[in-house]
């Protein structure tokens, strides 16, 4: 089985324990986090599968890493600290393994990558022999691989639309939803995921990708911004409140400009209470759902929910993003050295996973 690694244990993390649990090829080998209240708890607990796993959370990077894991599942934030991001994957590809992380937005599309990321990877590939797989936690699937499957449907394809359409008064992730995103803050104030530029950097890549595998030149990506104020306080479970007159609801599209207009969009309607922006596009369940909509003849679109930790949409699009990631570590183990994309890395048949946990834990 294939030694691997779970480096963090937030919103992503514990998700990422899950699925390599469940995964017949693979085998939880260490756990890494960075709060010192966590290390020596078992990663069962810490990834609420009501069983210990026997594997107790660490932070000595040091040993970890010596020990030789074939894989690691880098689950730690790269937004707030992508210096640390990459140097943490870069330590752990020189160590050899194969990387699969959401946490460094602009190798979604390594080819179009700044030479600053793409080259100490490169670097970090050619002395230890690893590779790196990134793909996005929006999920990235969202935005590369479904669409792309969808638009192979239709008899003619004039554009694709990628949505992430989602209540985040569910979600526990206060630093991103406040602070990254804005939710609650007043209304001049600018939240560095909105600010000018940056939905490019993030979701950029992933327009460029599509763009590369539909054979369309791209004339220029542009961007979109709405903010809603809240017209009532409203308290969340999980974030406490949000007040009257703060944002409550964004809207914004990266689109890929074909021919002057726009062909390939990514956009997302994100709420932290229901009745912020009711005229808005609104999820079916009204918690949270990704739809793909391929403007053409015919007509398609997509719409998929999925839910973990309970009900909650938010930590399903984690959980399913972790899944495209975890899914590909035994093929990334095959292939060759390198720096790979979603459109390198196949989305394959669950083969050996049904029955999940259980039917792998009967194995051993």
């Amino acid at each position: 089985m294939i030694s691997t690694v779970v480096w963090g244990t937030g919103n992503v993390g514990r998700a990422a324990i899950r699925a390599v649990d469940a995964h017949p090829a693979l085998k939880l080998t260490a756990v890494l986090v960075h709060d010192p209240g966590k290390v020596g708890r078992d990663a069962g607990e810490l990834a609420d599968l009501g069983i210990e796993l026997g594997v107790a959370a660490t932070g000595d990077i040091e040993a970890v890493l010596a020990a030789g894991p074939r894989a690691v599942v880098y689950a730690a934030s790269g937004d707030i600290r992508p210096d640390e991001a990459l140097a943490d994957v870069c330590r752990a590809i020189r160590a050899g393994a194969v990387v699969v992380t959401p946490a460094l937005y602009a190798l979604y599309d390594h080819r179009s990558a700044p030479p600053e990321l793409r080259d100490p990877v490169l670097a970090a590939i050619a002395d230890g022999g690893g590779a790196l797989f990134v793909s996005g936690v929006d999920p990235g699937w969202a935005n590369d691989v479904l669409p792309l499957l969808v638009s192979g449907l239709g008899g003619t394809v004039d554009a694709i639309r990628c949505q992430e359409i989602f209540d985040y008064s569910s979600y526990d992730q206060p630093e991103s939803v406040r602070y990254l995103v804005g939710m609650g803050q007043p209304m001049d104030y600018e939240p560095l995921m909105l600010a000018p530029t940056v939905p490019t950097m993030v979701w950029g890549g992933q327009i460029r990708l599509m763009a590369r595998a539909l054979g369309a030149e791209l004339d220029e990506i542009r961007e979109s911004l709405e903010r809603r104020a809240l017209d009532a306080t409203v308290r969340t479970r999980t974030m406490g409140e949000f007040a009257a007159g703060t944002q409550g609801a964004v809207r914004f599209e990266v689109q890929g400009v074909v021919d002057g207009v726009p062909r390939i969009v990514i956009e997302h309607i994100t709420r932290i209470h229901p009745s912020c922006a009711p005229d808005w596009p609104a999820p079916p369940d009204g918690s949270g759902a990704h739809r793909v909509i391929v403007e053409g003849r015919p007509r398609i679109e997509v719409t998929v929910e999925a839910a973990d930790e309970g009900e909650n949409r938010s930590a399903g699009g984690n959980a399913t993003a972790v899944g495209r990631l975890v899914n590909a570590v035994d093929w990334l183990v095959d292939a060759e050295p390198g720096l790979y994309d979603a459109l390198d890395v196949p989305l394959r048949p669950a083969a050996g996973k049904l029955g999940g946990s259980d039917l792998k834990r009967s194995r051993s």
